[in-house]
């Protein structure tokens, strides 16, 4: 691989292609642990929810948000104990996206949302959650509330 490619690019044109092979491992580094406060991935969804949705302004409305899987081998159980929040599989193989609504309108409860999380925290499944779209105080007037674009495609 020449340098400065992407290597999780190279392998997804692999296996875009179906081009089948093995990856072998053969060194690592453990990571020099600077921060007092455990990295994104290791802490619980539920606790990353919490932390994140409590900077939003008490008037907030809706949200899209992703969660991204530490592992391709959670993403089927995951997906299921996120079924409430109808995930959707975007920007790779372990990236589920939601929309979430505090009121009304398009999305899942505020409180499902959590609880959805909750279940992978249990089932020991982690990742990343990051909010990437959040409104305040929307009117959802002969609608279900505000459509974002993403790649093209409504969300």
């Amino acid at each position: 691989m020449q340098r400065g490619q992407d290597p999780a690019r190279a392998l997804r044109r692999l296996d875009d292609q179906g081009i089948r092979g093995r990856v072998d491992l053969v060194g690592a580094e453990a990571p020099a642990r600077e921060q007092a406060r455990a990295p994104e991935r290791e802490r619980p969804l539920a606790e990353q929810w919490d932390e994140l949705v409590g900077e939003f302004p008490p008037d907030w409305s809706d949200l899209y948000a992703e969660v991204k899987l530490d592992s391709s081998d959670f993403l089927q159980r995951g997906a299921l104990l996120l079924a409430p929040v109808n995930p959707a599989r975007h920007d790779g193989p372990t990236t589920l996206r939601f929309r979430a609504a505090r009121l009304s309108g398009y999305g899942v409860a505020e409180s499902m949302a959590r609880r959805s999380l909750e279940r992978l925290d249990r089932e020991h499944i982690t990742g990343r959650l990051r909010i990437l779209q959040v409104l305040s105080a929307t009117s959802h007037v002969a609608t279900q509330g505000p459509v974002w674009r993403v790649g093209g495609r409504a969300v």
